[in-house]
């Protein structure tokens, strides 16, 4: 062996940089040569965080052994404690608690970010969808309704936060309820958001705000939470909203391990990386999905923590850390994605493809950006699964995807 490159982080990111490192070791040193990769995460899954939303979450996660396995990528299980970048060594602690020292030639971040909640008090059980045990157990929630009481509060859901997370699964709340309470239920969600509902969606606001009143969803723009109660939401204003379902989608942050290196974030707790998703003035470590700020194009678009930008900056750092150590710097490739698109679905009412980065461009709308949207989430961003070595190291090359086709 010549070292090792240590992936931390088994999602979008993760899970590219490992197989793109495997791709690069065979195509530089050759099979069964050249340095080790390891992936490190707490969870033996790979998880397509981007359908946690959905009613159904069957074959949302992935075994990661069985893409890391055939290429040869040695997995830990167990959580990253402490990043010493002078030693270039890593703390790990298994689930029991156990900690292991691991140390690396190169070190890739990509674990992830998790969800921000406001500082507010709270007095019941809330629920997000940023993760499969969040889905889980808004699903759990939900199907308990049925056995419960009848009244206003179990008809209700409170989203917190009117971005993409939060518009979608708003869209999916109203049949959600009605099938925990029965059609007739008099069911109400509301979308409730600081600023405006949809920021950001350029054009694509105006289908969004039809697709939202169609499904009868109540929008709160411009409005604070002030506490959740128990089986209540209250308001700035002191306004009080009965409801037994609140769910919060108050944006990411990077995962703390990237306040570990001493270098300045930014105000998502990303780390800077050049344009190879290098850390800036950290050697030897490189960062990609949602812990790395990166720019995106010649007009200085930063990219944006989605598994958009997520799996080719893995693909491209993984490669990026095996040539860079073994001496192969000129055949580095740059990260560049400047062709941003938007696919936000909107539940019963279809889905919104848009395209720029002020989304500007409504590309489609309705049942044909929804065919495109499950072809996404189904099939797209998944990892070749039951495949080859061959298949899962070709899937790892180092390029950026064009855009989905509308089907």
């Amino acid at each position: 062996m010549s070292g090792r490159v240590v992936v931390i982080g088994g999602g979008f990111a993760g899970l590219w940089s490992a197989a793109a490192a495997s791709r690069a070791r065979t195509q530089f040193a050759g099979a069964g040569s050249g340095p080790e990769v390891v992936l490190v995460d707490p969870e033996p899954f790979h998880t397509i965080r981007v359908r946690c939303y959905e009613a159904d979450l069957d074959g949302v996660r992935v075994p990661l052994d069985e893409v890391l396995r055939p290429i040869d990528v040695r997995r830990i299980e167990g959580r990253v404690t402490g990043i010493d970048a002078a030693a270039r060594s890593l703390a790990v602690e298994d689930g029991n608690g156990a900690v292991q020292t691991l140390d690396y030639a190169r070190l890739i971040l990509a674990a992830g970010s998790r969800l921000v909640l406001p500082a507010v008090p709270i007095g019941q059980e809330i629920f997000d969808v940023d993760s499969y045990r969040g889905g889980r157990r808004l699903a759990a929630h939900l199907a308990a309704l049925a056995t419960g009481p009848r009244d206003g509060a179990a008809a209700t859901a409170v989203v917190i936060g009117g971005g993409l997370v939060g518009i979608e699964i708003a869209c999916e709340l109203p049949d959600r309820l009605r099938a925990a309470l029965g059609a007739e239920a008099p069911v109400r969600v509301l979308l409730i958001d600081h600023g405006d509902i949809a920021a950001g969606m350029g054009e694509g606001r105006r289908v969004v705000g039809h697709a939202l009143a169609s499904l009868g969803i109540a929008c709160r723009p411009h409005a604070t939470v002030a506490a959740v109660e128990r089986a209540a939401v209250v308001l700035a204003d002191g306004e009080r909203i009965p409801a037994a379902t609140v769910i919060f989608a108050t944006g990411m942050r990077a995962n703390p391990l990237a306040q570990q290196f001493g270098v300045a974030c930014d105000r998502f707790g990303r780390l800077p990386v050049d344009r190879f998703l290098g850390v800036t003035g950290i050697a030897s470590v490189y960062a990609a999905g949602d812990c790395a700020s990166a720019q995106a194009d010649e007009c200085g678009h930063a990219t944006v923590m989605s598994c958009q930008h997520a799996r080719p900056m893995g693909r491209i750092a993984g490669h990026n850390a095996v040539c860079d150590l073994v001496g192969r710097a000129d055949d580095r490739v740059p990260f560049a994605a400047p062709d941003y698109v938007t696919i936000l679905d909107l539940g019963p009412a279809g889905a919104l493809y848009t395209s720029g980065w002020d989304r500007s461009v409504v590309v489609a709308e309705g049942a044909e950006a929804k065919a495109t949207k499950r072809t996404i989430n189904r099939e797209r961003i998944y990892p070749p699964r039951h495949a080859g070595r061959d298949a899962i190291l070709a899937a790892a090359a180092p390029v950026v995807q064009v855009r989905p086709a509308v089907r």
